[in-house]
């Protein structure tokens, strides 16, 4: 591993910043894997994450997907339920669905709760927080519009959030992706950070984009921004 990362690297200007098309195109020649790679984004946000205002956190549907099938599970009831096995959840259930998560049960890859069920999944808050499983409001997980959410997050919305060092990491689908789909993928989810720079943020936002594939080395992104003194 050592001495192929070693090789990716040498074949990079380590003084340029490569336009999206560029880079996308270096990821997949570069991607030598014996498995279908992702294709990952990386940023560094002049942001700071202690102050409440400060926060970067939001969804961003992919236009071509994330190429992974993600199993949602959907805690409701009454037509709730019924809409969210209409839109294609996995899985489906109310109070007895809460017990059993609460017993152990993860076969799932993101769980979505209707408000009104809540305060009995906030005892799960323990197992899935860990896990980043915990619905929440702000990632739209919570929600009553189940039909929509449903649909979009097996179409391929994904979450982003900003680490404790201002570093956001996320996906935009698989290196076997054609290239234009995969520069619209990471496109949109660029568009998505810089909408929602905080407006107490100074100075250079978007400090820094890496796209790499998942065993690949990172490879810087020019991306045009305004900066706010």
């Amino acid at each position: 591993m050592g001495k192929r990362i070693e090789n990716l690297r040498k074949s990079l200007d380590p003084d340029k910043k490569y336009s999206l098309k560029e880079a996308v195109a270096l990821v997949k020649k570069t991607s030598n894997a014996k498995f279908d790679e992702t294709l990952e984004v990386h940023f560094k946000l002049g942001i700071d994450v202690k102050q409440s205002d400060q926060q970067v956190r939001s969804t961003v549907s992919l236009p071509h997907g994330t190429g992974k099938p993600r199993k949602v599970a959907v805690i409701a009831k009454g037509e709730k339920e019924k809409e969210a096995q209409a839109a294609g959840a996995d899985i489906c259930g109310g109070a007895e669905l809460i017990e059993k998560i609460f017993g152990g049960f993860m076969d799932f890859d993101i769980l979505v709760v209707t408000p009104d069920m809540m305060k009995d999944a906030a005892k799960l808050g323990k197992t899935l927080g860990p896990r980043g499983l915990m619905p929440n409001p702000k990632s739209g997980t919570v929600t009553f519009d189940v039909t929509r959410t449903v649909k979009e997050l097996k179409a391929g919305r994904i979450e982003f959030k900003a680490d404790p060092q201002g570093i956001v990491h996320t996906v935009a689908g698989k290196v076997s992706f054609s290239e234009d789909k995969l520069v619209e993928n990471v496109q949109t989810v660029i568009d998505a950070v810089l909408k929602v720079k905080p407006s107490s943020s100074r100075g250079v936002y978007m400090q820094s984009v890496f796209v790499s594939s998942a065993m690949g080395v990172g490879i810087p992104v020019a991306v045009e921004q305004k900066t706010r003194n």
